[in-house]
């Protein structure tokens, strides 16, 4: 069985969200989508293009199963908090993707 990269990109206003967001992430969020399922997760800050202010937070997930689990079960809370705290009337927005690990 393949194994799942899941990323969510949040594009967010000013240095100062950024600097709210990253702290949010690293102060739980990441931690509870571990627990939800995913073996790891890991903040990337997007450099290139530099503009605009873009976060992305990769996890991998070992299974599909393992997944689609987290989808089903923990991601509708987490995502919930998460836009209740960083919703688009701050002008963030979010962006998911998820791919077979090759």
């Amino acid at each position: 069985m393949s194994a799942i990269a899941y990323s969510v990109t949040a594009t967010l206003p000013d240095e100062a969200t950024a600097r709210e967001y990253i702290e949010w992430l690293e102060d739980g969020h990441i931690d509870r989508v571990i627990e939800g399922g995913a073996h790891s997760g890991m903040i990337v800050r997007v450099v290139d293009p530099a503009a605009p202010i873009r976060v992305e937070t990769r996890y991998i997930f070992s299974t599909r199963a393992r997944f689609d689990d987290y989808v089903r079960t923990a991601a509708p809370a987490l995502r919930a908090d998460g836009l209740k705290r960083f919703p688009p009337s701050r002008g963030i927005t979010f962006e998911r993707r998820a791919g077979v690990v090759l």
